[in-house]
């Protein structure tokens, strides 16, 4: 047993804990609890697990898990970049999805499909204004071209000016009438304007499932906010794509914490407790694939496809 296994017992007993207890709180396997005690670490998933077992271990039995790192660090394994979880790379430089094929076909048809109606609408807006001016000219020439002097049926009494009275009236009758039907056939119709295309709304699928990691998939949004809290004790880390970490200690009821990963576009998560523990992207929240009361410590890949 090391010093660090026996300082940790120690705050256990003194707590008046067991490691059955130790086990509900933590949510760390009672076989992994007894491994840090007696410095036995071979049993661990990894470095990484290690440290983040013993802070948690230390945070539960009331400890500072920074002095604990201070004062024991050759009883703690040293992690480096190849011990943290890996973030799928393949994965996210797999093929488009067949939803998102299925969107990139449909583009190219509602493109077409305005393209007609703008060229109908065209159509319907000029041909009826062009027949119009035809029909007035047509109508003004044949007003033009009647000789009233030469009807029969007119009566063209002589005034003392040599002039008729009633060739003025009919004269100025056509002018009014030709005047108002050319009015009425300029007036124009209001265009109608054309609806913009609607957005496509966000989209969160899930990629892969493998054993207690899933893969989300982030489409049609350029932003990647979390909202994770707490309903009960979890512990919570928060990654980058760059594998730097963002967070990572316990959480307890009604704690809560936001996270801005929008230039990044990749988030990897450790939930320690997965049913006390809830996630939202964009403020929606995600579903656990994995059913948590199966598997409590769960890892979570939130990734944003590019954008088209």
């Amino acid at each position: 047993m090391t010093e660090l296994g026996t300082r940790l017992r120690e705050a256990r007993e003194a707590n008046g804990y067991s490691l059955d207890d130790l086990q509900n709180m933590t949510k760390i396997q009672k076989r992994y609890l007894m491994g840090i005690e007696e410095g036995n670490y071979e049993m661990m998933p990894g470095k990484f697990y290690v440290r983040a077992f013993i802070k948690q271990y230390a945070e539960a039995v009331g400890l500072d898990p920074e002095r604990i790192f201070e004062e024991y660090p050759n009883d703690i394994p040293v992690t480096n970049a190849a011990d943290l979880p890996e973030l799928s790379r393949v994965q996210s430089r797999k093929p488009v999805s067949e939803s998102s094929s299925k969107v990139l076909n449909i583009i190219p048809k509602i493109l077409v499909a305005l393209f007609v109606i703008g060229a109908v609408f065209v159509v319907w807006y000029l041909l009826p204004k062009q027949f119009g001016n035809d029909n007035a000219g047509t109508e003004n020439d044949q007003e033009e071209s009647v000789d009233y002097s030469e009807s029969p049926e007119v009566q063209q009494p002589d005034n003392e000016d040599g002039g008729t009275d009633e060739s003025n009236d009919t004269a100025g009758g056509s002018e009014d009438e030709s005047d108002s039907e050319g009015n009425e056939e300029e007036a124009e119709e209001p265009e109608e304007p054309e609806e913009p295309a609607e957005q496509p709304s966000q989209e969160i699928t899930v990629a892969n499932v493998s054993g207690k990691e899933t893969t989300y998939d982030l489409k049609n949004t350029e932003d990647l906010n979390l909202d994770i809290s707490a309903s009960g004790d979890t512990w919570i880390g928060v990654y980058n794509s760059k594998d730097e970490q963002l967070f990572s200690q316990m959480m307890k009821n009604g704690d809560s914490q936001s996270f801005d990963l929008s230039a990044d576009g990749e988030a990897f998560i450790i939930v320690g407790n997965a049913p006390a523990t809830t996630i939202k992207v964009n403020d929606e929240q995600i579903n656990y694939e994995v059913s948590a009361a199966e598997v409590v410590r769960q890892d979570i890949i939130i990734r944003r496809s590019a954008q088209e």
